[in-house]
């Protein structure tokens, strides 16, 4: 959509102002790339910028950009197979909780003769059973008499495309007994959803440090609640699956193949080795592609049918049925002494997990560990429960409810900050955390934590927004006002106290090929760019040398799933240890000293001190990076993360007083990315988590049965998104590669909470029910006397 708006304009005009391609392109809707970046690319076509050469901290163009453009690397919808496919379609339930029975099915078959089959629970070969956590299969690829959510798949129609399409839903002999459904509101008092869960609370979360008796003499309290918000990601669900002998392969958008490959297998009743996962190119996932969806059931038909099945999800099947951010109400006070200084911090959330477990644990057991988010706090308490409901099963997106927590966290920093008489920014300051602080879990940070820094090169923007807002609240009239608003944010880089480890491999053929295998998954990141970029660096060669063969399970070892903002991190430092593997087999085989130069070619040479040897060998070199890390114990004591991101970020909005309508003119993002692998890549991210943060503050609230398309949800527009200055703060970590970290989750955390401070600025009035959309906004602003 973009490319085609764009060529259109360039036809017309070929030399555009920004307004102008803002304006031909305000159309087309893609949230995650923060549009800045696509706006400066159409700017760029009538430029003279010159490609970007080297290795780490080069701005190189993505390696799989053109392939995308070009069809030779396929989205879902475009892969197919050679041979003749049947097309499946889920039959879903319209009922958030019901019982069900299908009746007889030859009269369907009659009417509709190019059906060919009718896929229910009993045609599940082996454990209709599935999850994220060896404890948490609890979510059947099709439903056994019982669903419990709207959307919840219950059969699976498969056939020829046409007749797929011309059956309705309303044409299967099925019977329904509707039951009252479990909400948030209900749902500990409510019968059991799960029968091992008797009080629907599917897990609990906890972290206790130090004494929370000992309150500062300031203290500040809030009660907040969030709502479901959709990934909304552009391309939905798509992809196929074949029989091959005695294997099944399954070509599918996914954040998460081998994850994806054992729960197929266990659904199949099938060995992993026997199951084959190719990703295909994802057109986003943040955290809603790491589930299955139609996997499972286009790989039991087509093992069933012995014939390729394909499946692609409408948009508003994809948005009715999978994970969605989980909903939170949560209740926070913090203190601190008359200086500023923080003295103890408590939190209580509840999270909305919806019907199934999903990834409900990550939530309730990361969130303790942020809930006070990246400050020095002697005093924590952070006790968190995941809910069963009735409601679309909540899951992993972009944050793992660091989001919801960080809203609450930072609201509390803005009220002790008043009540000390300290600026905002100064106040964090006082009290952020830096290198040998202890975190809450007793964990003492090292060297490459940089939140003292980024709020330091942050404070000019926020003096410039603070200047701002007086010279024009002093002087308008008017209904309209101006605010600003800061906030800051942490993030642990991978699993919570679990193991998290990534495999590469690096292949050097007889011919000179250097290929890198790679199983980490490209969900529009970058990250198939940055892996080159660091092998590259490590073989001491030119990105451009180096073939990627990326995703697929038989062709790649496991680099663990693309969540968590880990793969530069973790699949970043395997890459890198292939590449010196490999380099060491090399000047090994070629008898070269350690300063040696590789020069690829046909076949590879290797430069010694003037001597130069041809090598034609088959060589590899394997890479495998695990973060230390340790378990935490019941009171969240431990080591969860070997690596931490932080940023700071402050947002300008105005705010109609009169409408409750809010428009943000401006933020400036400061972040701590250890090391920029790719700065290109790292401030589109930015700009990306920006957009999808500002969604998260001002409209982004799905409804089930009411939202369920998006032109009912709202998400940021290319004219929603104002100037952002990203501000990149490079203190190398000392165990990432080449000091970098990820920046995938911590590009969005702080976004929400400093627009909802601009917005406190602006009115007077806090806004606790999110998002703050203007009939909230209006309503706070009456309940506040403004």
């Amino acid at each position: 959509g973009m490319l085609m708006a764009a060529a259109d304009l360039l036809a017309r005009n070929a030399t555009p102002t920004e307004a102008e391609v803002a304006e031909a392109l305000a159309g087309v809707l893609c949230r995650c790339t923060g549009y800045r970046k696509i706006i400066d690319a159409v700017l760029d076509v009538v430029g003279t910028r010159r490609a970007a050469t080297g290795t780490v901290g080069a701005r190189l163009a993505k390696v799989d950009g053109i392939a995308k453009l070009d069809g030779t690397e396929k989205f879902g919808a475009d892969a197919l197979p050679d041979q003749a496919v049947l097309t499946l379609r889920a039959v879903r339930s319209p009922h958030p909780h019901a019982r069900f029975a299908i009746g007889a099915l030859g009269p369907l078959h009659a009417r509709f003769p190019g059906l060919v089959r009718v896929l229910s629970a009993s045609d599940i070969r082996g454990q209709n059973r599935y999850g994220i956590y060896p404890t948490g299969k609890d979510q059947p690829a099709l439903a056994d008499g019982l669903v419990r959510h709207r959307g919840e798949a219950l059969a699976a129609l498969v056939g020829d495309a046409a007749t797929i399409a011309a059956i309705r839903d309303e044409d299967l002999p099925i019977t329904w007994q509707v039951l009252e459904p479990v909400t948030f509101d209900d749902a500990p008092d409510r019968p059991a959803l799960h029968p091992h869960l008797p009080d629907n609370v599917l897990c609990r979360g906890r972290l206790a440090r130090g004494d929370i008796a000992g309150r500062g003499e300031l203290a500040a309290a809030v009660t907040l609640g969030t709502r479901f918000v959709e990934h909304a990601y552009i391309e939905p669900e798509a992809g196929y699956a074949r029989r091959v002998g005695e294997r099944i392969e399954v070509v599918a958008c996914t954040q998460t193949p081998y994850m994806d490959r054992d729960e197929i297998a266990l659904i199949l009743g099938l060995r992993p080795d026997q199951v084959r996962v190719v990703p295909t190119a994802t057109g986003g996932g943040f955290g809603g592609k790491l589930d299955l969806s139609l996997q499972p059931l286009v790989a039991t038909a087509a093992w069933l049918l012995g014939q390729p099945v394909r499946a692609v999800y409408s948009r508003p099947e994809s948005m009715a049925s999978t994970t969605k951010r989980h909903p939170a109400r949560i209740r926070a006070e913090a203190t601190c002494d008359a200086d500023g200084r923080l003295r103890t911090f408590c939190f209580r959330g509840d999270f909305n997990t919806g019907a199934y477990a999903s990834w409900g644990p990550t939530v309730a057991n990361r969130v303790p560990v942020h809930a006070s988010g990246p400050y020095r706090v002697p005093a924590v308490l952070a006790e968190t429960r995941a809910i069963h409901t009735n409601d679309p099963p909540a899951g992993a997106f972009r944050g793992f409810g660091v989001p919801q927590s960080a809203l609450a966290g930072e609201a509390l920093m803005d009220a002790l900050a008043a009540r000390a008489g300290l600026d905002p920014l100064e106040f964090r300051l006082l009290n952020a955390l830096g290198p040998d602080d202890p975190t809450p879990t007793g964990q003492v940070l090292g060297q490459g934590a940089a939140l003292p820094e980024c709020l330091v090169a942050l404070r000019p923007a926020w003096r410039r927004m603070l200047d701002e807002v007086h010279a024009f609240n002093t002087g308008a009239g008017g209904a309209a006002r101006l605010g600003a608003g800061i906030a800051c944010m942490w993030y642990g880089i991978g699993n919570t106290g679990m193991s998290n480890p990534s495999e590469m491999e690096l292949r050097l053929s007889p011919d000179g090929t250097i290929t890198l295998h790679s199983g980490a998954v490209d969900i529009g990141q970058g990250s198939n760019t940055v892996m080159v970029q660091i092998a590259a660096e490590a073989l001491g060669v030119a990105p451009g040398a180096i073939a990627l063969v990326a995703g697929d399970t038989d062709r790649t070892r496991d680099a663990g799933k693309t969540s968590a903002s880990r793969q530069t991190f973790v699949s970043g430092n395997a890459a890198r240890l292939a590449a010196e593997a490999l380099r060491r087999e090399i000047l090994r085989a070629a008898n070269a000293g350690e300063e040696a130069a590789i020069i690829p070619g046909t076949p590879l040479r290797v430069l010694d001190a003037g001597r130069e040897v041809a090598l034609a060998e088959a060589l590899s070199g394997i890479g495998r990076f695990d973060p230390p890390i340790t378990a935490l114990d019941q009171d969240g004591q431990g080591t969860p993360y070997a690596s931490y991101a932080f940023a700071a970020q402050c947002a300008l909005v105005s705010v109609d007083c009169e409408l409750g309508t809010t428009r943000v003119l401006g933020i400036a993002a400061a972040h701590d990315v250890g090391r920029a692998i790719n700065p290109e890549l790292v401030e589109g991210q930015i700009h990306g988590g920006i957009a999808q943060g500002l969604g998260l503050a001002l409209m982004e609230e799905f409804v089930p049965a009411r939202t369920e398309n998006l032109h009912d949800y709202l998400v940021p527009t290319i004219g929603d998104i104002p100037p952002i200055e990203v501000i990149l703060v490079e203190k190398p970590d000392p165990l990432g590669p080449y000091g970098a970290k990820g920046v995938g989750e911590p590009a969005l955390i702080a976004t929400a909470p400093a627009i909802l401070a601009a917005i406190r600025m602006a009115t007077g009035a806090a806004i606790f029910d999110v998002p703050a959309t203007p009939d909230r906004v209006r309503a706070a602003i009456l309940a506040a006397g403004r």
